[in-house]
């Protein structure tokens, strides 16, 4: 089974919040590697320096997670791969075919096209929105 994740559930693997036991149970039933685009890395840091910003995490502290994730990587637990041509034909589809009825935004629609791209089976995400989009295409949401 290939599992792919949005930014939501990196998010809550690596800074612990409301959903983080949910990951971490998530990721005891899954076989690695769990997949995550280039896009939802960039994503990731980004949702971490904002933290920063708003003085919800400190800088050492986004250091420890961000050495975690990079271990997590290097040791094969996590893949991430590039957002392909192909992520962006299903993305356009979807949106073409499921943003009128579900109203998902650009961004969450990138996310699923990508889990598609990827062949993934089920898709990973603590994000509502998401979730009933992956729902819609045919993914999982363990």
């Amino acid at each position: 089974m290939i599992v792919c994740a949005d930014t939501s559930f990196l998010f809550s693997l690596y800074v612990p919040d409301a959903n983080s036991s949910a990951a971490a149970a998530i990721m005891k039933r899954i076989k690695p590697p769990l997949l995550a685009t280039d896009f939802a890395e960039f994503e990731f840091i980004s949702a971490l320096n904002w933290r920063i910003f708003r003085k919800e995490l400190r800088v050492p502290e986004v250091q420890t997670v961000q050495l975690s994730f990079s271990k997590d990587v290097h040791d094969g637990l996590i893949r991430i791969l590039p957002l392909s041509a192909a992520t962006f034909g299903h993305a356009r589809r979807i949106a073409g075919t499921h943003t009128r009825l579900l109203g998902t935004r650009a961004l969450d629609v990138l996310h699923v096209a990508s889990a598609l791209a990827l062949r993934a089976s089920s898709f990973c995400t603590f994000d509502r929105n998401q979730a009933t989009l992956a729902s819609a295409v045919g993914l999982r949401t363990p």
